[in-house]
């Protein structure tokens, strides 16, 4: 039986199937090794401005070969807390540290790289990268590799099947701020494309994640509802 969405928010694929999306926090593929309550099914649900736009950006980056691809969109309430209970659970994994190598995973939260009432739980919040879809994207995570940490070269830290940003996704260091003077400058290149692309349509990017933007003026109300299957 298909998820009955609350009023304004759609599935991202029925806007636009063309986008990839490859939703992290649905998989063990992210800084918790586990997929995160509220997350039960890899789909990308946004508020319908929010879909319509970021279809915007993807009919552009389509015609220089590229695409957008998805990491996190609305995320439940119930995920927020479930991130703030394992930052204090008091425990840290050689996996977990990979995300955050330079503090404790207890400061993610003091540091700003989570936020306890979170922008993507309004649905106008997205995480996302960019593929160049002429090159070879084939990599895929191994949850029994033993990768380097997210700051650590693109060849021996864990696949993204994206451009080469300087670091991983949700990599919680200051190379993973947007304009972090650590980055080569190809990398710092791909980080203002993917900045200028989603600036045409409205949206601004968090100074600390290169990963992470909002559509300005939007917002407001925090929900709840689970990630379910469409159909």
């Amino acid at each position: 039986m298909a998820q009955t969405l609350p009023d304004g928010f759609v599935f991202l694929r029925d806007i636009d199937p063309t986008i990839i999306q490859d939703i992290r926090y649905a998989t063990s593929n992210n800084f918790m090794g586990r997929p995160i309550v509220g997350y039960g099914a890899s789909e990308c649900v946004v508020t319908r401005e929010v879909g319509l736009r970021l279809k915007a950006v993807q009919q552009e980056l389509t015609r220089q070969k590229l695409s957008l691809k998805m990491f996190d969109c609305y995320r439940p309430a119930r995920a927020v807390a479930d991130m703030v209970a394992w930052s204090q659970n008091g425990k840290e994994t050689a996996a977990e540290r990979r995300y955050n190598p330079a503090f404790s995973k207890a400061d993610l939260f003091r540091l700003g790289y989570i936020a306890t009432h979170s922008g993507h739980s309004t649905g106008a919040a997205v995480d996302l990268t960019l593929v160049d879809l002429t090159a070879d994207n084939s990599g895929k995570f191994d949850p029994a590799r033993d990768y380097a940490d997210c700051t650590a070269p693109v060849a021996k830290r864990a696949p993204e099947g994206s451009v080469d940003m300087g670091t991983g996704y949700d990599c919680s260091d200051v190379k993973g701020h947007t304009a972090a003077g650590s980055i080569t400058s190809a990398q710092r290149r791909w980080r203002s494309r993917l900045v200028a692309a989603m600036g045409r349509q409205g949206f601004a990017n968090y100074s600390k994640e290169w990963w992470h933007f909002s559509l300005r003026g939007a917002g407001g109300q925090a929900y709840d509802f689970p990630i379910t299957r469409p159909r």
